[in-house]
């Protein structure tokens, strides 16, 4: 259910030269299945090896070879549907879905048409800005992909590399429930953290695991809310599908673009033609691709050599009972065990690595602490070093050491920074450091009172104006922290300084 306490967002209006539109975004997610060999036969599936080397005779439709289906690849869509609180159908088909490609051997791509997989689920997307969406998901079903053609290689001639050709394909349909822009990345975003808490994708968009397809279309004001009445598809405009998004970026940017261009073509006294469109970044357009196929005009039929695919209900209990802990559920536990604000939550549970390495630093310590060091001091150097936490050259141990000698004052806050710095860039036990270059801070009142002392007597001017104004004070504060190399205990120098000058 829905988390009654965050704001439902707004729709994304867009102005035109008429009337004012709204955008209505349903998505069809495809995420490759995290598994070693492909959905029906036992090529590998490494990203980056020689083209055409992990083909396998099915893959390359050798007369006579038959599928068989990978029980890991089918296991690995269950814990999705799980993830995403889906329906798992314990029966579901295959079917064929014919059409020529160069990149598809076969002639037709083995998919779920009918009887899919997973059914019905739901995924709550947080904006950031305290407001949030529940998107419903139709349907997960289990397909091919195809493989990939290459037409930079040579000026006359295209190539084709059937590497990907076989490998399991999860495609993750949304309803119509994404209302811009920014909830379609987010979305995006929310499916990607989900799989990769779950490992049933690594969610790399750049080497095509995760893509999608986008479909806008536009409406007036007050017709979505007449669609979720009814369930009525006429309500909405008429649909165009942006094919192969690749990056989140380039999804806000092509919706925009999409929707614009609808709106003209509407308010101009045109109708929007169904078809599948193309993004092109660099023009900042989309353009046709080819009209929008419908199931009838891919001739799906039942796949004759799969039987149907049945599994027990047993078996997804027990797959179900070891699903990790999820975003969602991490993020209310760290808010209330570590006492931590939504926003700093939402940033140490965006992925499980930066999730487990502030867990292994925060437990048995102040979580805020703990938050503030990883998220500003370690996340703010990763990032300026384009790093991510797995390549993090501070140990969970190492930074829990610098927060324990901050808890027990034997370093201040600014020598904590730059003891992190030397822990970042050479190494070594952070309780080590402080004791061998004499780093901890001085706790000595009578040592930090006679270093004041001095200060003051040799500036009684000074000593004078900050009795009348009394945030001078702070000009001590600093002698003092000076005089002392930054050692002294800044608390115990401010209650000094707050007694000798009277304010």
């Amino acid at each position: 259910m829905l988390d009654l306490t965050y704001e439902m967002p707004k729709p994304k209006t867009i102005a035109g030269a008429k009337h004012d539109w709204e955008l209505v975004i349903g998505m069809e997610v495809h995420a490759q299945v995290s598994s070693n060999a492909k959905l029906f036969s036992g090529a590998s599936t490494q990203f980056g090896a020689e083209p055409n080397s992990n083909v396998a005779f099915v893959d390359a439709a050798m007369p006579g070879m038959l599928p068989v289906i990978n029980e890991y690849c089918v296991e690995q869509a269950v814990r999705t549907g799980l993830g995403l609180k889906a329906e798992i159908n314990l029966k579901s088909a295959f079917d064929r879905k014919n059409y020529f490609y160069p990149d598809l051997p076969q002639g037709y791509q083995i998919s779920q048409l009918y009887q899919p997989i997973v059914g019905e689920g739901e995924v709550l997307v947080e904006m950031g800005d305290g407001t949030a969406r529940m998107v419903r998901i139709e349907r997960i079903h289990m397909e091919q992909d195809a493989g990939k053609s290459i037409h930079d290689m040579d000026p006359h001639m295209s190539f084709v590399d059937l590497n990907r050709t076989g490998v399991c394909l999860m495609e993750i349909v949304s309803r119509p429930d994404i209302r811009g822009p920014e909830e379609a990345a987010a979305y995006i975003a929310k499916i990607r953290q989900i799989m990769r808490y779950l490992g049933t994708c690594d969610g790399n968009m750049q080497n095509g695991n995760l893509r999608a397809d986008v479909n806008v279309s536009i409406c007036l004001p007050g017709a979505y809310e007449k669609y979720q009445e009814t369930q009525d598809f006429s309500h909405l405009g008429t649909r165009c599908e942006i094919k192969n998004m690749n990056s989140m970026r380039f999804i806000q940017q092509a919706i925009e673009v999409e929707a614009r261009r609808q709106i003209a073509i509407v308010e101009g006294g045109g109708e929007i033609d169904q078809e599948t469109r193309l993004y092109d970044p660099d023009k900042g357009e989309t353009r046709s691709m080819r009209s929008k196929e419908e199931a009838h005009d891919y001739r799906y039929f039942p796949d004759p050599d799969l039987l149907p695919l049945e599994i027990e209900q047993a078996w997804v209990d027990d797959i179900a009972a070891k699903l990790p802990e999820l975003p969602d559920e991490k993020k209310a536990r760290f808010i209330s065990a570590f006492g931590l604000s939504d926003y700093d939550a939402s940033v140490l549970t965006a992925d499980v690595e930066s999730a487990a390495y502030f867990e292994d630093v925060a437990n048995g310590r102040n979580g805020k602490l703990a938050a503030n060091w990883v998220i500003n001091e370690l996340f703010g150097r990763l990032k300026k070093e384009d790093h991510d936490i797995t390549e993090s050259p501070v140990s969970p141990a190492q930074l829990g050491g610098i927060i324990d000698l901050i808890s027990s004052d034997a370093i201040s806050g600014k020598i904590a920074k730059d003891l992190f710095e030397i822990v970042y860039t050479e190494g070594g036990d952070p309780a080590k450091i402080v004791e061998d270059r004499g780093m901890k801070q001085v706790t000595d009142t009578g040592a930090i009172e006679a270093a004041l002392d001095e200060i003051i007597a040799a500036n009684l001017a000074q000593v004078e104006k900050a009795k009348v104004n009394p945030k001078l004070a702070g000009w001590f504060v600093g002698q003092v922290m000076k005089a002392t190399g930054g050692k002294a205990n800044p608390k115990a120098v401010n209650e000094l300084v707050s007694q000798k000058l009277g304010s």
